[in-house]
């Protein structure tokens, strides 16, 4: 295949020093591949079959598939290819035939709600004279893989309740159906443990919103049925009641604290989120982070054994703001953030996790170190997503002489399609306040993906006022809540934040929300950062914002 040397004519210069789409003069630079080429046949034999027949008895043959002589393509699919605004998140493609037919049409852009499922509803339609009792026998019989499906799937609570019996042991008030708690059988260490049959079975139905809140409450919500992870934290408003646990033996070093909706606000939706919900999930973040550094820095947290108010908060943060900007504190040790939502459920029947256990809206947070020790060589940095912003805003000036983030907001607010066409939604901005702008980067790593930045040169949640974190609260749950609403049902939110102790490199606070779509698994293209999409950016705004509106 041969490939033309000026198939893209405008990526050499963008990427000459630091591969980003966002040009210094504040424009995106946007390469096009208009691909034709020839290609050598070097099969050897024909295998002419054929393949079947049209409805009249017309024969269907294979011919295409085994040409004469040399192949030629005079034009195929146009492909743009546009680096990452941040240059270690890859490139993504967009194939103009996949985007062409949603360009200007906001009603295509999204994936239809799957419909009622109940197995006992089709059996009642295949034979009305089953009993309740024999329902529930020929669930029980079901193989494995049918079960998980159907745990998945079904919106039916009955069914889902004779489920649950199968993959734990259920305790029930004795002469009634009021479910009363779990069974419980000896651990390996001989510490009680749920009595769970089934863990695949039970993960499933316990993050099926349809499954009964007393079921939800009895197998997975009520504090300790998970195990004994303290709850160190309490944010309450009305209907909102946030815990948050601590999870001392942790994935993530020196253990991360996890802010879950507690027992008795249930929360399985994006929509079921409110206001009071977001802020409540979000305080206990900064609450957690603002006292952590300051008994780094010796200074005394003003509540014990109460959820500070929002002023006695901000009054902490700028103690801890004014110590740090001073130099006269003690090195902190832990110097960064690490925060994320994992939304959203789901596990194949084949025995595949789609997206991270839920059970119910939580979030994750924790404290990264400064360092971590080789004990051959002495201590390294430890790792933060954060820190690869932090590195690329530094090349990009140097190369520059221009603040990334000053060049990035002047591309969003100048953008042009994609396609370069006249007509259509130009805008990727979403929603914004006086405090941030919610919009589709130029380049999405998932075809849906949104990005939250704080206008203000704000780089970590140490930095964010009362203000500020009351919109960044606002523009993740519109992030969430549209995505939803546009059908994705697994979302993971991320943030990029720097250093508390860095100096002033202009970097701004983000947060990615990236859905997980059908059809869409991460191949070997992801692997490689490549990101395969079918949608305009701009278009894909302009749907966030007519569900918005």
């Amino acid at each position: 295949m041969n490939m033309p040397t000026n198939c893209i004519p405008s990526l050499s210069a963008a990427f000459s020093s630091v591969h980003t789409c966002v040009s210094p003069g504040g424009r995106f630079r946007v390469g096009i591949h208009r691909p034709h080429f020839t290609v050598a046949n070097l099969r050897e034999n024909d295998y002419i079959s054929r393949l079947g027949h049209l409805p009249g008895g017309t024969p269907v043959w294979n011919h295409a598939n085994f040409p004469g002589d040399t192949v030629q393509e005079p034009a195929a699919d146009t492909i743009y290819e546009i680096a990452n605004p941040l240059s270690f998140r890859g490139t993504t493609y967009i194939n103009s035939t996949w985007a062409d037919t949603k360009a200007g049409h906001p009603e295509k852009i999204g994936i239809t709600r799957p419909k009622a499922c109940s197995f006992f509803a089709s059996l009642d339609e295949w034979n009305k004279d089953l009993t309740p009792h024999e329902k529930i026998r020929l669930i029980t019989v079901l193989p494995h893989p049918l079960k998980i499906a159907l745990a998945q799937a079904s919106t039916d609570p009955e069914e889902l309740c004779a489920l649950a019996c199968q993959a734990c042991t259920l305790v029930f008030t004795p002469g009634t159906a009021s479910l009363a708690g779990m069974g419980f059988c000896p651990g390996h260490t001989g510490t009680p443990v749920p009595d769970i049959h089934c863990h695949d079975l039970f993960e499933v139905l316990v993050n099926n919103p349809c499954l009964p809140d007393d079921y939800k409450e009895a197998m997975v919500l009520r504090p300790g049925i998970q195990g004994n992870s303290e709850i160190v934290g309490e944010y309450t408003d009305g209907a909102t009641h946030v815990f948050e646990y601590l999870r001392r033996n942790s994935y993530i070093p020196w253990g991360h604290f996890a802010s879950n909706m507690a027992y008795d606000s249930i929360r399985y939706r994006a929509q079921d989120l409110s206001t009071a919900d977001i802020q409540g999930l979000r305080h206990l973040y900064y609450q957690r982070v603002y006292a952590r550094l300051a008994r780094q820095l010796g200074i005394r947290i003003p509540q014990h054994r109460t959820c500070m108010p929002e002023q006695t908060l901000e009054d902490l943060r700028l103690s801890v703001m004014a110590l740090l900007d001073s130099g006269q504190g003690p090195e902190l040790d832990f110097n960064g953030t690490l925060w994320g939502w994992n939304f959203g459920f789901g596990f194949a029947q084949s025995g595949h996790r789609l997206h991270a256990s839920h059970q119910m809206i939580h979030q994750q947070n924790a404290l990264i170190p400064r360092q971590v020790n080789d004990p051959a060589h002495g201590p390294l940095p430890s790792f933060s997503c954060g820190d690869l912003v932090s590195d690329f805003v530094r090349n990009y000036e140097t190369a520059h002489g221009k603040p990334f983030f000053d060049a990035y907001f002047d591309a969003i607010r100048n953008n042009c399609r994609t396609d370069g066409s006249n007509k259509g939604e130009n805008s990727l901005i979403i929603h914004e306040d006086d405090h941030i702008l919610l919009f589709v980067p130029k380049a999405q790593v998932s075809e849906w993906e949104i990005v939250l930045m704080t206008k203000n040169c704000i780089p970590h949640v140490l930095a964010a006022d009362i203000p500020t974190r009351k919109a960044l609260d606002m523009g993740m749950l519109k992030a969430v809540q549209v995505l939803e609403k546009l059908g994705a049902d697994m979302v993971t939110g991320i943030e990029f934040s720097g250093r508390f102790d860095e100096k002033h490199i202009g970097q701004h606070l983000m947060y990615c929300f990236i859905p997980r779509l059908p059809y869409a698994p991460a191949t070997f293209s992801e692997a490689q950062l490549r990101w395969i999409s079918g949608v305009y950016p701009e278009d894909f705004a302009h749907a966030c914002r007519s569900i918005l509106a």
